[in-house]
């Protein structure tokens, strides 16, 4: 159960968040803005970071800053420029959320595309683990760092290797908070569950979407974990239970 969220702020805190153009990467960026915290916006497409990075100016939070990188083809450079930049710019991380995800293709596994399969690993479990490690130097420095992981339940038929980056995804996230539990940065994950994003939707068309949360609405899970109220790490959090 997640503690009550309304009076939990977030001031000069400086958060990295991934798949910030859409959906819970959006939400959760809007909701910690709105409680003080100094966005990172990262995605692929511009035009939606810019378009988060005026809402966020319009409801009066600080100024967050974009930082366009596709992941899928992304390299270990880029992640190290990634880290200079953030370093220069704000001398520390005190939040990331890896929040970025692609489904890929539902196929069975005997027919999975092989060029498919590199890709979505890349983007699922590759560059969270680029990423994370590029920023734990920046995590360090911070009183009070948090991680998180956007993650998934889904090892049934057809999920291919988007279930089976999610599977690893969780298993980093296990590992990460092992290693880091002596330096007090609790690494911990949320599963959503069914939520009403394009995400979702592309995974299950015909579903009727309004039966579903909004992602504001289950924001305040993300908003607890990246702030320094958390204290559990290497936990699962999944909100189905909670539904």
């Amino acid at each position: 159960m997640i503690p009550d969220t309304n009076t939990t702020r977030l001031d000069d805190r400086i958060i990295l968040i991934t798949g910030a153009g859409d959906g819970i990467g959006k939400a959760t960026a809007l909701a910690c803005a709105d409680k003080g915290a100094t966005i990172i916006l990262l995605g692929r497409t511009v035009h939606k970071l810019e378009s988060v990075y005026d809402e966020i100016k319009q409801r009066n939070g600080p100024e967050p800053a974009i930082y366009p990188l596709n992941l899928e083809g992304a390299s270990p450079d880029d992640y190290d420029d990634l880290k200079a930049n953030i370093d220069k710019e704000f001398g520390r991380l005190d939040g990331l959320l890896n929040n970025a995800g692609w489904l890929g293709a539902s196929t069975p596994i005997e027919i999975y595309n092989t060029e498919l399969w590199y890709k979505v690993m890349q983007v699922n479990l590759n560059a969270p683990f680029l990423l994370t490690r590029a920023c734990i130097p920046l995590l360090k420095k911070s009183s009070a760092a948090r991680i998180v992981f956007t993650a998934d339940d889904k090892v049934s038929a057809y999920w291919g290797a988007y279930g089976a980056a999610k599977a690893g995804q969780l298993s980093l996230m296990h590992i990460l908070a092992d290693e880091l539990e002596s330096r007090n940065i609790p690494v911990n994950a949320v599963i959503p569950g069914p939520v009403r994003t394009r995400f979702r939707t592309m995974a299950f068309p015909a579903e009727d979407k309004r039966l579903l949360p909004r992602p504001d609405e289950i924001s305040n899970t993300f908003v607890y974990l990246l702030s320094d109220e958390v204290k559990e790490t290497g936990k699962v959090f999944d909100l189905m239970k909670d539904r």
